[in-house]
C-alpha cells in the first residue's frame, strides 16, 4: 500500500498521499462535539449539521457588515504592497486576483468579523471547545475569468500538509457579493463528511507555492471515483444567497466550485476555525509544514464575549 521510497508513517487514521490507491475511510471522529444548550444553534440545527455536514445561514452578517467587508476586500485587491507577496494569489490564466490570505491579520474590519461571537460562537458550539483561526482569506471570482476550485476535502490538505490530527475544524464561507447559480457558487456533497477520500500522489517540497497557482497538481484532489460514488448517494448541493448569507461546513466535506464565466463577480470571506484541542503536529504526508498564513500554529483561543454587567 505504501510506496517503497516513502517512510512508513506514524499511526494515521486518515492515510493519504503516501497511498498507492484511494480507498475511502469511514470517519472515526464526531461531527458535532457540543450540545444544544451551549447555543446559539438549536438541537434541530445541530442534527442537520451532523447529518449533512453543513448548515446554510441566511443572514450571518448585517447589510452594513457585508458592505464594510466588501469595501475592505476591494481595498486589499488594489493594494500594491500586497501584490507580489504570497498572501495575494493571482488567477492562473489572467492578471485577476484569486485569493488574499490571512485577512483577519491584514484588516481591522475583517478581524472584528472573524473574531466576533456571531461567527466564532457557532464554531465553539459545533467543535465543543474554544477555537482559534487556522486560516482566513477572501476568495475572488472575477466576472468572465474567475477560475474553478476542483473537488477536494480541506481536511485532506490540513491533515497531510499541516499535521491537523482530527477533523475537528470547520469553515464559514460568507457571501460578500451575491452568490448566484451562474457565478461559481460553492457546491458540497451532502453526507460526504462521513467518508475520508484519500488523494494519491506524493507532496513535493514547497508544494504550497505550486498549489497556490491553481494548476493541475500531483496531489490534493479528491479521487474521482470516490467523488462520484458519494455524489450518487448524496447528490450535490449548490449554495446561493445574498451578501451576508453563509455556509458553515465540516472540514471533511467534499466541495468544489465551477469557474465564473458570467458578467457577475463573486467575492466571499472564508474563515477556518480549529478546536484548541486539535492543535497542529508535524505533517502526516508532506516534507515540511506550510507557512503560517496558510496554517496558523499559534493556538491562541479567540476571546469569548463578556457576560452582561451584573450577570453571573
Amino acid at each position: 500500500m505504501f510506496p517503497s521510497h516513502a517512510p512508513f508513517p506514524r499511526h494515521d487514521p486518515y492515510p493519504t498521499r503516501y497511498v498507492t490507491e484511494s480507498v475511502p475511510v469511514d470517519r472515526g471522529h464526531p461531527v458535532v462535539w457540543g450540545r444544544a444548550e451551549d447555543g446559539p444553534l438549536e438541537a434541530g440545527d445541530l442534527a442537520a449539521y451532523d447529518r449533512d455536514g453543513f448548515l446554510a445561514l441566511d443572514a450571518l452578517l448585517t447589510d452594513d457588515q457585508a458592505a464594510a467587508c466588501r469595501a475592505e476586500a476591494a481595498r486589499m485587491a488594489a493594494d500594491d504592497a500586497l501584490r507580489g507577496t504570497e498572501r495575494m494569489v493571482m488567477e492562473p490564466d489572467s492578471d485577476g486576483i484569486r485569493s488574499v490570505f490571512e485577512v483577519h491579520e491584514l484588516s481591522a474590519v475583517f478581524a472584528e468579523v472573524v473574531r466576533s461571537d456571531r461567527l466564532a460562537g457557532l464554531a465553539r458550539q459545533i467543535l465543543g471547545s474554544d477555537v482559534y483561526v487556522h486560516q482566513s482569506r477572501v476568495n475572488f471570482k472575477e466576472a468572465f475569468e474567475g477560475s474553478r476550485f476542483g473537488w477536494h476535502s480541506d481536511f485532506e490538505t490540513w491533515h497531510s500538509e499541516d499535521g491537523m490530527p482530527a477533523p475537528r475544524a470547520l469553515s464559514l464561507s460568507v457571501a460578500l457579493t451575491e452568490n448566484m447559480p451562474c457565478n461559481g457558487p460553492l457546491m458540497i456533497i451532502p453526507g460526504s463528511h462521513r467518508t475520508f477520500v484519500p488523494s494519491v500522489g506524493e507532496t513535493p517540497a514547497d508544494y504550497h507555492r505550486l498549489s497556490l497557482l491553481g494548476k493541475n497538481l500531483p496531489a490534493g484532489s479528491a479521487d474521482r471515483a470516490g467523488v462520484t460514488a458519494l455524489a450518487r448517494r448524496g447528490g450535490v448541493r449548490l449554495f446561493t444567497g445574498a451578501p451576508g448569507s453563509a455556509v458553515m461546513f465540516d472540514c471533511n466535506c467534499l466541495h468544489a466550485s465551477s469557474g465564473n464565466v458570467s458578467p457577475f463577480p463573486r467575492t466571499n470571506l472564508f474563515v477556518v476555525y480549529n478546536s484548541v484541542r486539535n492543535a497542529l503536529t508535524a505533517p502526516y504526508a508532506a516534507p515540511k509544514p506550510r507557512p503560517g498564513f496558510l496554517a496558523c500554529r499559534e493556538v491562541v483561543p479567540l476571546p469569548r464575549p463578556r457576560p452582561p454587567a451584573g450577570g453571573r
